[in-house]
Formats: C-alpha cells, sequence, structure tokens
C-alpha cells in the first residue's frame, strides 16, 4: 500500500494539473507538430512504463486505479508515437467533460496519497 501512496502522490497531482492546463490551452492542439506529438508520445510511454514496472498490482481497491494509469499511458504514448499526425481532441463539450473527469480522478488519487491514516487502521497492518 505504501508503494500505491507514493506513486499516487505523484501522478494525483500531475494529472490534475494536466487537466487544467490543457483545458485552459486547449486551443494550442489546433495545429498539429508531429515531432512534438511524438515527443509527448515517448514520454508518456517511458511515464507509463516506469509506474508498471514500479507497481503492476491487479488487487481489489483503489490501487488497481495507480496500474491503469500506467497502461493507459503506455497506450497512449504508442498511440501518439506511432500516429504522430493524427487529429488531436477538439475544443468541443466532450474534451471538456474528458479533462473534467481526469481531474476528478487526479483529485481521487491525490486525496488516497495525502490523506492521514486512521490509528486503528495503522496499528491492524
Amino acid at each position: 500500500m505504501t508503494n500505491s501512496k507514493h506513486i499516487a502522490g505523484l501522478i494525483g497531482p500531475t494529472i490534475m494539473a494536466l487537466a487544467m492546463s490543457e483545458a485552459i490551452n486547449l486551443h494550442i492542439w489546433a495545429y498539429n507538430v508531429a515531432p512534438v506529438t511524438y515527443l509527448n508520445g515517448t514520454l508518456l510511454f517511458v511515464a507509463g512504463l516506469s509506474i508498471i514496472r514500479a507497481h503492476n498490482r491487479w488487487t481489489v481497491g483503489w490501487p488497481v486505479m495507480v496500474t491503469l494509469v500506467g497502461w493507459v499511458a503506455i497506450l497512449g504514448g504508442l498511440f501518439r508515437m506511432f500516429a504522430p499526425e493524427a487529429q488531436q481532441a477538439g475544443q468541443n463539450s466532450f474534451t471538456y467533460a474528458l479533462l473534467m473527469v481526469l481531474f476528478a480522478f487526479g483529485t481521487f488519487l491525490t486525496f488516497k496519497a495525502y490523506r492521514r491514516e486512521d490509528s486503528n487502521m495503522a496499528s491492524q497492518s
């Protein structure tokens, strides 16, 4: 669980910052620069692979969400690496709704990572 909390403490705030900054700057994706998209894919792939190598747990509960973030980052990174000229998300209601869901997901992971342990739970572990 400690490993899950440490990784969630990193990726939760990161997802929140990415969702907010992309919502504010969504217009920059109107012009797709393939090398930049490829670089973004490479960074996503490396981040996802790092998460999976440190945390590939499929147990019941919230820690599985950390593993899912890793796999989604790997798949998203591979897509951007192999199709850097593909159309990016546009400025529409669906994109903003997706960014809101990502922000909520990041908030949940941040809360799980930084919340105080219950003294009864800590003594049982």
